[in-house]
């Protein structure tokens, strides 16, 4: 099949596009480089089945393509919050743009949605039914109501059109290929001690977050894309829940050295609860993670010591 892959560029994009080149797919990677890295691909530029586009989602595009896989977004707080507006735009002028190319060549799209459309959750953990807990007009709006409008016109071009979709909602992800400086607490903690500096914990370090190691989170990408029994949404992410403590302990043992966990501010909104209910993942997908928090963390601080050495 054609394949566009939005993003393509970036942390998940990148690996997205290795596995649909593995599986002898013909794959478009746009991307406008804001967060995403031409080293995350540049393996693949000479490669007959791939081709690099650098184009923003928010200006219309047209390709002849089987399937669309809608990745791009900032999706760390400091790279989203660095230009909200732009971050709405990114998420809702480009899903009109995404879907209207679906529509025209009668594609499959996949939207990668997010956990952050629960906002702070009331109800734990998280099943796709709950309609989430979310400020409208706070620091994180931009997006965490991008990615809510997203799926709003997802469903809506699908109700009215007929357009083909599939939506999957991704819990923190982490593994190789993180930008060292977006600012998500994986890559923070690891970059963190890899330096020798103190890790930072926000709050008291009781809130917790799943962490799901990349290779498993694509595995749910490409079942969900290729199922026929749901269009979603399905949470795809790992249940195993952790504190922030633990993460930040874990990896002062994997890295070793002097770092010591110091604690600031919890910033406005953080969500003190995440956990993904994956019943409907384990039921159409037949998708469940299998890679465990402590061998995806030594893989990511083999990864990191790589790129801080470089």
């Amino acid at each position: 099949m054609r394949i566009l892959i939005t993003g393509g560029a970036g942390f998940l994009g990148s690996h997205l596009c290795d596995r649909l080149i593995a599986q002898e797919h013909d794959v478009l990677c746009l991307d406008n480089f804001f967060t995403g890295r031409k080293k995350n691909i540049e393996h693949l530029l000479d490669h007959p089945h791939f081709e690099l586009i650098r184009h923003d989602v928010i200006d219309p595009f047209k390709f002849e393509v089987d399937r669309i896989y809608n990745l791009a977004c900032p999706a760390s707080p400091p790279h989203y919050q660095y230009n909200p507006i732009k971050t709405t735009k990114t998420s809702v002028m480009g899903a009109i743009n995404c879907l209207g190319l679906a529509k025209r060549v009668k594609a499959r799209i996949f939207q990668a949605s997010t956990s952050e459309v629960y906002g702070d959750p009331t109800v734990h953990p998280q099943p796709e039914s709950y309609w989430g807990n979310v400020n409208p007009i706070g620091y994180r709006s931009c997006y965490d109501e991008g990615k809510r409008c997203a799926e709003t016109l997802f469903f809506d071009y699908h109700r009215e059109n007929g357009v083909d979709i599939r939506v999957g909602r991704i819990f923190n992800t982490y593994g190789p290929r993180m930008n060292p400086d977006d600012g998500r607490v994986v890559s923070n903690f690891i970059v963190q001690s890899l330096r020798g500096e103190d890790i930072t914990v926000y709050g008291d370090g009781s809130q917790t977050r799943s962490f799901c190691y990349v290779d498993d989170l694509i595995e749910g990408f490409l079942r969900m894309m290729e199922q026929e029994k749901t269009i979603g949404p399905v949470n795809i992410g790992n249940p195993g829940e952790f504190t922030m403590l633990e993460l930040a302990e874990l990896v002062l043992k994997k890295v070793g050295g002097k770092s010591k966990i110091v604690h600031q501010d919890l910033p406005t909104d953080d969500p003190r609860q995440r956990q993904p209910d994956i019943s409907l993942a384990k039921k159409y997908l037949e998708w469940q993670p299998a890679v465990r928090l402590e061998q995806g963390i030594e893989k990511t601080i083999d990864y990191f010591r790589k790129e801080c050495a470089g």
